[in-house]
């Protein structure tokens, strides 16, 4: 019976890829999106509150380790990046992840729920964005801790990005090249700026452990700090919802995943080492929200923070315009699979409405932590269920070497268990939370699958009837 759904999904994935197609905005003559536009959509969504909210984050459990844990994060992404694009480049669609699933477990509970694992991690993901937003943008005020304000703002950038949106593809990729291009510019002169104020020799404390302050925890801090770094790496995933949007899918889908991991690996390095070289670990944890604007201050006074303050804003709005655009092509799939519901009526652009609307509740109601905790834990599930089923069922449909999925889920529970352990004793809330937010996800999944079941059983029965 598994074999017979896995095989159905299979036999159904044409059908579903134009559908998706339908939803995808790509009609005839419609502008599709460049390598470049591709690249700078992924980067849109990587480069956000990824670096300027995280670090903080990370120095918590990783200490001074922090641009280690970067450079470790991006060695876990670049092995879990294989299954997503050998997929992609063999079946570009507008739901690359769902459509992924479906292929490998059927359109059943399984593929359901980890879809929606992906889908929550990604509203997770914009509710950070604005947060962070709101948190900058505070800054200069002093008001970066407010209860009220931070949500308040992060509720405007979110309808702010979903605005832009409605415009469409065209404008989504050049608000997204020309941001990118800001951001990429900005962080990396903050970031070589801030190395040559704390002295060149900052550099030379990547490779050594004598200056740096180890993690409370030893190795299990660390790794835990890694499955945050994952965090600022895991928008490339969204790059795989563009198929049915890219020019030559089949060829640029790859490149610009591999890219945009690359041009972020190097930005983060720089970064983290600039701030560890100006704050001490007590200093950027006490100001974990916004390290990067704490850590410019006594570098470049005031006007280094309103830079940093400038970028931000620049970084989290252009992101949460790239996130928004690639996770609602993924709630179409998820919706044309009947796995998610749609809105009364055929209104346009529901997936962007009800995307928005959940990240503005989310927003509205977690701090940083707590979204970024939630985020990594569903987030790493998810990626191991992709690997498993590119290594179980989707081997050879895509020409995958089954060792690299087998090293992307060893790293991915390397990091992944000591996060939970580390949480389960220093925030228990909001691991219920997670568990919560799975068991309710997997159950609506279940129901809607025995709807599902019972409706093709009344459909078939009259058949039946006639038949004898």
């Amino acid at each position: 019976m598994e074999h017979d759904t896995r095989q159905h999904g299979r036999d159904q994935q044409s059908d579903d890829q134009h559908s998706g197609d339908r939803h995808s905005g790509d009609q005839q003559g419609a502008q599709k999106l460049s390598l470049t536009g591709s690249v700078a959509l992924g980067t849109g969504v990587m480069i956000g509150a990824g670096i300027f909210a995280l670090v903080g984050q990370v120095a918590e459990l990783a200490g001074g380790w922090v641009p280690w844990a970067f450079l470790a994060g991006a060695v876990v992404v670049a092995f879990s990046s294989y299954s997503y694009i050998r997929y992609s480049a063999t079946n570009p669609t507008s739901g690359g992840i769902a459509m992924l699933l479906k292929a490998a477990y059927g359109p059943g509970v399984v593929a359901g729920s980890f879809s929606l694992f992906m889908y929550v991690s990604m509203i997770l993901a914009e509710s950070l964005l604005g947060r962070t937003f709101g948190t900058y943008v505070l800054r200069p005020f002093g008001m970066q801790d407010s209860a009220v304000w931070v949500p308040v703002l992060a509720v405007a950038a979110i309808v702010a990005a979903a605005l832009v949106n409605l415009v469409g593809n065209r404008w989504v990729e050049r608000s997204a090249t020309v941001t990118a291009a800001i951001k990429i510019g900005g962080i990396g002169a903050l970031a070589i700026a801030g190395i040559l104020a704390a002295g060149a020799s900052s550099l030379g404390g990547l490779f050594t452990a004598a200056e740096r302050t180890a993690p409370e925890s030893g190795w299990a801090g660390f790794l835990a700090g890694v499955a945050l770094c994952i965090l600022a790496y895991k928008g490339f995933t969204t790059i795989t919802n563009q198929g049915a949007d890219l020019r030559d899918p089949e060829r640029n889908i790859g490149r610009s995943i591999m890219i945009a991991i690359g041009l972020c690996t190097v930005l983060y390095l720089l970064i983290a080492v600039a701030v560890t070289g100006s704050l001490t670990v007590p200093e950027i944890v006490q100001a974990r929200d916004y390290a990067l604007a704490e850590a410019a201050e006594p570098l470049f006074g005031a006007w280094g923070v309103r830079l940093t303050v400038l970028v931000a804003v620049v970084a989290t709005l252009s992101g949460l315009v790239a996130s928004l655009f690639a996770v609602s092509k993924l709630y179409d799939m998820l919706r044309d699979m009947g796995q998610v519901p749609g809105l009364p009526g055929r209104q346009e652009h529901q997936s962007l409405y009800i995307t928005a609307s959940l990240a503005i509740v989310m927003a509205a109601f977690f701090d940083l932590s707590q979204i970024a905790s939630l985020g990594a834990i569903l987030y790493l599930t998810m990626d191991i269920a992709i690997h498993y089923g590119i290594i179980r069922h989707l081997r050879e449909d895509v020409g995958a070497r089954t060792w690299i999925p087998w090293v992307a889920i060893a790293l991915d529970v390397a990091v992944l268990v000591p996060f939970v352990l580390l949480k389960a004793q220093s925030d228990p809330f909001t691991l219920g939370v997670t568990a919560v937010v799975a068991l309710v996800i997997v159950a609506t999944q279940w129901f809607a699958a025995r709807r599902r079941s019972d409706q093709d059983a009344q459909s078939e029965a009259p058949a039946h009837h006639s038949g004898t």
